[in-house]
């Protein structure tokens, strides 16, 4: 999962306008595509696709710290619900050394029954810090009203990535769920990403959390993805 559908768009776009006509010279408008074919699509320690895989596209616009961006995936829980949509915005900068994103995350699902309650908003925050080959960072992510029967959702994560190779990156996570009618969770992840070209990269990472479940016990995941 990847900002309000319609409010996040219009946002994300708003924020592009409000930041060129802020300044003398207009900032360069960057675009980026990506596709990616993924053993098993994990979301905070659970599979979105019944231990199956799912195929993934997105795009994304950038332009004087600011970003819009969609994004899309096959899932399968098991109702008849097919396929997920993102749409996000944000901004982000730098300050004291530290790299600042600040953005707002939409989903939507298609093929959800009537009385599915999945689709939500999320407000998201991280901050990280490069030094040499190692960057550490924190997130964190809020909802008023999440996936399914939970309402407020709290997300916290601390992550790091090493640069081992200039072609090889190492990085793992550890993050806390916070559900207010489903039981809060831990959920973990560990992983390298190697770029095979300068267009296509194969991810190969370890997902687990403290739930026993088959959608949530630990799994090796691979992914192979393209950006443009």
């Amino acid at each position: 999962m990847r900002t309000t559908f319609a409010c996040a768009s219009f946002l994300g776009l708003a924020l592009l306008a409000g930041a060129a006509s802020a300044q003398s010279a207009e900032p360069e408008l960057d675009a980026s595509f990506h596709v990616a074919l993924t053993s098993d699509y994990m979301y905070r320690g659970f599979s979105q696709t019944d231990r199956g895989p799912a195929l993934q596209v997105g795009v994304d616009l950038a332009a004087g710290g600011y970003y819009v961006g969609a994004w899309a995936s096959t899932v399968d829980f098991g109702d008849g619900t097919d396929a997920e949509f993102n749409l996000y915005g944000g901004y982000t900068t730098s300050a004291g050394g530290y790299d600042l994103d600040f953005g707002l995350l939409g989903v939507a699902y298609a093929g959800a029954p009537d009385r599915a309650d999945y689709n939500f908003v999320e407000a998201q925050a991280s901050v990280s810090r490069t030094i040499d080959n190692i960057t550490v960072g924190v997130a964190v992510a809020y909802s008023p009203d999440f996936y399914g029967v939970d309402d407020h959702s709290t997300y916290l994560e601390a992550n790091l990535e090493v640069a081992a190779h200039p072609r090889l990156t190492l990085s793992g996570a550890v993050g806390h769920q916070w559900l207010d009618v489903s039981g809060d969770y831990v959920t973990w992840n560990v992983g390298a990403t190697y770029a095979l070209t300068d267009f296509l990269s194969a991810d190969l990472r370890y997902h687990d959390t403290d739930v026993r479940s088959p959608l949530s016990d630990g799994r090796v995941v691979l992914t192979l993805g393209a950006a443009f």
